[in-house]
């Protein structure tokens, strides 16, 4: 039996999303939205890709309960029971346990991929490699981790200190280092051994459950809880009643950080987390002068500009650099490119006046 038939894709569709405001809202986060170039929404895209390895009758989906109707609506190939709706979101931790708890049901042996939906990976053979790599590894006991080869010193991502080589294609993990700054980062990138944390994980249900019960005991005894419940068939209320009350933690601090046997799959294929406008310029075609522009604008003297509005919009630049502008019809956004990561301030701001276009 080859480890793909153990294995359950998990894919984490929870996020707000509020640094591609005003396209991305509370009630739409981005990975609802076709933000790479392709026509797919994020979520679609990482589905199928997934789909390569394993079928669609294996996906989970965790999101929030606001969103399952579109999480419906995206993925019709998924039944309404593999869509794990969070009462309020609490992080990843909670959220990987929570569907650890579903996969060991139907398999004690289970292989987990966990992957964010809201994530850009140019469709190549390499990511189904990586992907198959991963699993494989994780069929040993390992925590896997994919970690990404840096093509630049970015401050905006954490990194894995990469060791000696245990199986081909495969390393053990050093240590997990948080967002570092620039000078750090430049460090990284020369010493050749750290990658990019691309927040893709490879474990056995059994496993993660493991460690949640010995590093994050008060989320393991809720799980097992939930579990109990399951099995009785009431788990929806139990979690609508208690999930608030989890404790607010990442994988990679709660688990990934703490547990020994953690390896790192490198990957090689075009990656990223978009987590700002700056990133949908990077991957989109720009033009002689880097403009990314709606068909039909005009751009007279100006360079390194991002460009969304409605159809039929026209857009004339003139004079101007390095800015994102973005026309929701409803809101409209002006920002310096290098500023694309405060606009979460504005979302904050919104939220509280109590602004419904957040």
């Amino acid at each position: 039996m080859t480890n793909s038939e153990k294995a359950y894709a998990v894919i984490m569709a929870g996020g707000s999303g509020t640094r591609f405001w005003p396209l991305s809202r509370s009630n739409r986060p981005k990975q609802f939205l076709a933000l790479g170039p392709d026509d797919r929404s994020l979520l679609r895209a990482t589905a199928e890709r997934v789909w390569d390895v394993l079928p669609p009758e294996r996906t989970f989906v965790v999101t929030s309960e606001q969103l399952r109707e579109q999480v419906e609506r995206e993925l019709p190939e998924l039944q309404p029971e593999q869509i794990l709706a969070e009462p309020v979101g609490r992080n990843t931790a909670p959220c990987i346990g929570w569907a650890a708890t579903h996969v060991k049901r139907l398999d004690d042996d289970a292989i987990m991929a966990v992957l964010p939906a809201d994530h850009y990976i140019r469709e190549t053979e390499a990511y189904v490699d990586t992907l198959r790599r991963g699993l494989e590894a994780a069929t040993h006991g390992d925590y896997v981790t994919i970690g990404i080869r840096p093509g630049r010193a970015e401050t905006g991502y954490g990194y894995i200190e990469v060791g000696s080589e245990i199986d081909p294609g495969v390393f053990r993990a050093r240590r997990f280092v948080e967002k570092p700054n620039r000078q750090r980062a430049e460090q990284f990138v020369a010493n050749g051994n750290f990658l990019w944390n691309s927040g893709m994980f490879f474990f056995l249900a059994s496993r993660i459950l493991e460690a949640i019960d010995q590093h994050l005991p008060g989320l393991g005894r809720e799980l097992q809880r939930y579990d109990v419940a399951a099995r009785a068939g009431n788990e929806a209320a139990l979690v609508r009643e208690t999930y608030g009350a989890l404790p607010a933690v990442s994988i990679d601090h709660g688990i990934m950080e703490k547990v020994s046997a953690v390896s790192v799959v490198p990957g090689t294929f075009e990656w990223s987390d978009l987590g700002s406008w700056t990133s949908a310029w990077e991957l989109a075609s720009q033009d002689e002068r880097a403009n990314v522009l709606p068909e039909g604008a005009i751009a007279v003297d100006a360079s390194g500009n991002f460009v969304s509005a409605p159809d039929g919009k026209l857009i004339a630049l003139v004079g101007v650099q390095d800015l994102v502008v973005v026309d929701a019809g409803d809101a409209l956004l002006i920002v310096p490119r290098e500023r694309a990561q405060d606009v979460r301030e504005v979302v904050a701001a919104l939220r509280e006046r109590g602004d419904q276009r957040r």
